[in-house]
Formats: structure tokens, sequence, C-alpha cells
């Protein structure tokens, strides 16, 4: 049988988790030796449309052709055997190893024990050549750039005669001319009949590299076009936000000007001379997309991650390291809650006290009744939905779970919330509590600092909004008057 047009073929193709559907129907086709370009906000259902391609999510229902054929792999092995191959942003190389034994890793043939250099290895290592021929087959994959390191594996990839090459944000981590060379490199694929799907929130590069577009949002599927079809940036983030209808974001009376958290010259190896102000009270929020460096910049105002520069905390500055920032009074509420955030397998008792267990105890002792009368306040507080305060954190919903950890840090008396992807996996309508309790903690005179990639999110609740991109603070907005989505998505892409 021929080859078909399109190497790919999604039909209605849905992909539900518990609380949430993420990926909403989708049908569109990839055609064949192109490089597709896969964009939409975070959210949008980009990730698990590609987890369901590599075989690491497997889809609820709907078709998907592969050169005509179905196709279901059940996980990235299946996946590459079949003829679709990713490069994640964390590269799948060791370094310990040469370039040479990277290819052939998984694919040696031996003699009595003695590895032989067959015809396969040849193949590998003479298309490796031929894509960047600086790299020597001998050298420790350690002493090579990031790069590089992307070479070896487009490398094995086309050697493997693989159909599709999957990559995601590949360019994150390059310099200019690692990218120039990256862009050359993926342009000559499609002579090798490979097709590129590729995925990155820097849309220049949409413009540049692609020869086909797929914009999704809200886990649907926009529309698909030729890249000479969308007429510039303006274009391609009106059908990426859509409208977007934000709930009503109340501007506060009488705003204190307090100065409470002082950040200057923050810099790390991805922050680049952060400085900015939080007032008591304030809610400031920072927006950017995946890589911009929210989480980077929690970590370091928490202590955990070394910087250069100083944070100041009620005129005192801040030890680098948590504990220094916990007793000075700030909390955070980090972006995996069941891994960093909870005990999951403690009680809800267990958990919400744990911040401040001196509080309900005596002579090293707790007061178990002072404990379950704590844990009751927050349950009744928050509207934690447990059946019992000894109900187990793991078994509560996404939404309460994220109501413990909100708990733990409210008991620990911060005076500065931190809350990195505070609604991420969580319904609308826990979303919306957990917004009314950030609103009244405000309120009460509690400084809170918001990491989010939601866009809706931070305009309806931050007082000042920060827009995050490359590691650095590109602009400041400060809420209350209008709003332009459309000029805010154009800056976080890495628009002037």
């Amino acid at each position: 049988m021929g080859l078909t047009e399109y190497v790919l073929e999604i039909k209605d193709l849905v992909k539900d988790f518990p609380s949430v559907r993420a990926v909403n129907g989708v049908s569109f086709n990839i055609k064949r030796n192109t490089v597709h370009c896969l964009v939409g906000e975070n959210g949008a259902g980009k990730s698990t449309l590609i987890k369901i391609l590599t075989g690491a999510l497997l889809r609820t229902s709907g078709t998907i052709l592969l050169n005509g054929e179905e196709y279901c792999a059940h996980n990235p092995r299946e996946a590459k055997q079949q003829g679709i191959s990713t490069l994640f942003q964390e590269l799948n190389v060791v370094d310990q190893l040469t370039v040479e034994e990277n290819l052939t890793l998984g694919m040696e043939d031996t003699t009595f024990g003695f590895l032989r250099k067959t015809d396969k290895i040849k193949q590998i290592i003479a298309v490796m050549n031929s894509l960047e021929p600086s790299i020597s087959p001998g050298q420790l994959v350690s002493t090579l750039s990031v790069a590089q390191k992307q070479i070896v594996e487009i490398a094995k990839a086309v050697a493997t005669e693989c159909d599709v090459i999957i990559m995601d944000e590949p360019t994150a981590a390059l310099s200019e001319g690692e990218i120039v060379r990256l862009f050359k490199i993926i342009k000559g694929l499609r002579e090798r009949n490979v097709t590129v799907i590729y995925i990155s929130h820097r849309l220049d590069e949409i413009f540049e590299i692609g020869d086909y577009v797929t914009v999704m949002r809200d886990g649907r599927h926009i529309d698909t076009r030729p890249m000479a079809a969308v007429r510039d940036r303006a274009e391609l983030i009106k059908m990426m936000i859509g409208k977007t209808v934000f709930e009503q974001y109340t501007p506060k009376e009488g705003a204190s000007t307090k100065v409470v958290l002082q950040v200057r010259h923050l810099s790390t190896r991805k922050l680049r001379d952060i400085s900015f102000d939080v007032h008591e009270g304030e809610i400031v929020g920072f927006y950017g997309l995946v890589g911009a460096g929210k989480t980077e910049l929690a970590r370091a105002i928490y202590g955990v991650d070394r910087y250069v520069g100083e944070i100041w905390f009620r005129n005192k500055r801040l030890p680098c390291s948590p504990d220094g920032v916990i007793a000075a009074g700030l909390a955070l509420v980090p972006e995996e809650r069941r891994s960093q955030g909870l005990f999951t397998v403690l009680t809800v008792r267990g958990n919400v006290p744990v911040m401040n267990m001196g509080k309900i105890s005596r002579g090293g002792f707790v007061r178990a009744a002072e404990e379950r009368a704590v844990t009751q306040l927050y349950i009744d507080r928050l509207r934690i939905a447990t059946s019992s305060t000894e109900k187990e954190a793991a078994q509560l919903s996404g939404g309460n779970q994220q109501k413990v950890v909100l708990s733990k840090c409210l008991f620990a008396e911060a005076g500065l919330l931190m809350l990195d992807e505070p609604t991420r996996g969580i319904d609308v309508g826990a979303k919306s509590e957990i917004y009314g309790i950030i609103r009244q903690l405000s309120a009460e005179g509690t400084s809170i600092l918001i990491f989010s990639s939601e866009l809706p999110e931070v305009i309806n609740i931050c007082d000042t909004i920060h827009l995050l991109y490359d590691g650095s603070i590109r602009e400041t907005i400060h809420n209350g008057c209008d709003i332009d989505s459309e000029r805010i998505i154009h800056i976080v892409t890495g628009g002037a």
C-alpha cells in the first residue's frame, strides 16, 4: 500500500481525567514531510495530546491513524517502534557514555560478550555525521552542549527510520547561534522523509520554522492552517485566546502603602535582575508561559535555590534557606501539591497543623484535643469536603487537597503567602472557592504572591501583574483598568 498524504490523522480524540476533559473531540491531520507547529496557552490540551501520541497516556476515545493504519502505543518504547520519537525538554541521554554508546543504546549486537560494529550502528553514526560533523562518536556526552545533545537524539531517531519527531520547546536552553543550527537541521529532516511536530511558546519561531500550525484552546481544536495563511502574531494570538471572559476584578478600597517585601536585582541561572515590591495585603501575580521562570522565582524567594541579589521582608534581610524563610513568616503552596505540599499517607489532622506544631504542643507532647479542634476549624473555614478529620489526604479530591495545603500555611500564621499554580488540576467550583479564600486573606492583611500560567486567573484576582519572559520581568500591569489580553500574550511569547 502506498503512503498516504497525511502521516497522522487524528479523529474525535478525547481524554478524560477525573475532574476535567483535557482533550475534547480534537480532529486534524498532519501532512507528511512538513514542520507542523502546535500552539496554545497553558492548559489548552497540547501536552495531553502529545502524551497520547507518545504512549505516555491512553486516550479515552477517538482514532489515530499513522500512515493510514490504526495507531495505539501503550508506552514511549512502543511509540518509537511504530515510528514516533520525541525530543523532550529533559534530554534522554546518558552523560557518562560516549556519543556512539548513546546512539546505539538498546540496539547493541554482541559476539561472545563483545560489541560488534554492525551496519546498523555504522548507519546511525553516518546520519549523525551528516547532521553535525563536529561531534565525534568517541566523545563523552557530558562534554557536549545542550544543542549537540539534541542533535544526538535527532540522529538516533532519524537512523531508526521514524516517521515523526515531536519536539517540545527544543530551543528553551539554546543560544541564538544554536537555534539557527537546529532550525537548519529541522528543515533538512523533510528531505529524509521525517515529519516534525514542533511545540513552542515563542511565536516568532513558529513563523520561521513552520509549514502548518494547529491552534488548541481549552482542550479543543480551533484551527489548522498553512503558515502562509496566518497574517501575523496578532492573528495567531487571537486564535489562541479567543473571546476569553474574565471574572470581574474588584479594585481594593484604601490599599496599603506599607511595603512588606522588597526584591532587589535577583539573579539565578534562570532569572535575570528581577526587582519588585509587595505591599501589605496586596495580591501580586507573576504570569508567564512554560520556561518563563515563575517556579524558579518562587523557589529563590523561599530559599530553596541559591541566588545573587537581596530579598527583604518586614525590613529584615531573608536568609537563603527554607527554614529561615518560614521562621521569618513566609509560606509556600508548591505547584506539585501531592509530592511537595502534602503528606498523602497522613490524615487531614496529620497535615493541617504540621507547620506550627509548637502551638498545639506542651512539653514536647501534642495536645490531641487542640490538634482536632484546629483541624476542624480549618475544615469549616475553607469548606474542606471530608467525612472526618481522620480521612487520608490521598483520598481527597484535588481541590480539597489544595485547601488542606492552604490550611497548613494559614495555621503557620504566615505574613506572606506564595501560591505556585494554585488552581492547577482542580475543577471550576473549587477554583472559585480558592479565589474567595485568597481575596479574604488579602482583606485581612496577608500579602500574596501568585505564580500562574493561567491568564484569566491573574487578571481575576491580582492587584499587580508582572509579565515574565525568559527569566526577566518584561512589563508590569496595575489591575483595575482595561486589560489588553492580546498585548499580554504578545509580551509573554517574546514580542517586543
